[in-house]
């Protein structure tokens, strides 16, 4: 698997806690037969990717296989990502991944049936370039835990045999992206405001949070919690 990021701050024993909760309801594969796929959801700095690195580290404390992806590995060419425009609410959510690609070349391979040969990414991001990747081998035990926004749209949703939702609000996503990526920290400010539409957009045509099997408020990160919500 991708190794856990080794710069995010030690889990806090309450955040410990969550990712053990989360990782006891995952199915076991080898009980199954066949690999699990299991989805991070959440806005651009709901903390997906940290949570999905720790949600994989502890799944190979318990001794379970796992493989990790990220989204954004399928990001479409920058070209067709801003074809609308640069500040397009709907490009955000139209043109930014490759869902075909995501689909034939990870969850297909995960699929019950399918060949477990998968490639990790299909683009490079900083440099906007195509990678022919080597096809990697899964196994029938393998947990597939795969991080990144709109994974509860209409063409992923029914993938996931488990899947999270990140629930942090744009006053926090932004601030930690000011510091991350040194974007505007006002949600409001012009220059956010193709993301902030795109997601709300998503929300009232995929409603993630209701589809999600687990939802959790990751607003403060030292102390998540799982929020009730079937």
């Amino acid at each position: 698997m991708s190794a856990p990021s080794d710069t995010a701050p030690t889990a806090s024993v309450a955040r410990l806690a969550v990712l053990r909760e989360v990782a006891s309801r995952i199915a076991d594969p080898r009980a199954l037969g066949r690999p699990v796929l299991v989805g991070i959801d959440g806005m651009d700095g709901a903390g997906k990717t940290r949570f999905a690195d720790e949600l994989a580290a502890e799944l190979l404390r318990e001794g379970r296989t796992v493989v990790r992806i990220s989204v954004d590995g399928f990001l479409r060419p920058r070209d067709e990502r801003y074809r609308r425009g640069r500040h397009s609410p709907e490009g955000f959510w139209a043109d930014s991944y490759d869902y075909d690609a995501l689909r034939t070349q990870v969850l297909e391979p995960f699929a019950p049936g399918g060949s477990r040969r998968f490639r990790r990414a299909v683009r490079d991001v900083a440099t906007d370039t195509a990678l022919d990747l080597p096809r990697e081998h899964g196994t029938d035990s393998t947990v597939l835990v795969v991080d990144g926004i709109f994974l509860h749209r209409d063409e992923l949703a029914a993938w996931w045999d488990f899947s999270v939702y990140l629930d942090v609000d744009f006053a926090e996503t932004f601030a930690r992206m000011a510091v991350r990526d040194g974007c505007p920290p006002d949600p409001m400010h012009p220059a956010n405001a193709r993301y902030v539409e795109g997601q709300r957009h998503y929300f009232a045509a995929c409603r993630p949070a209701s589809r999600a099997t687990v939802v959790i408020d990751n607003r403060d990160l030292r102390h998540p919690q799982v929020i009730p919500h079937h």
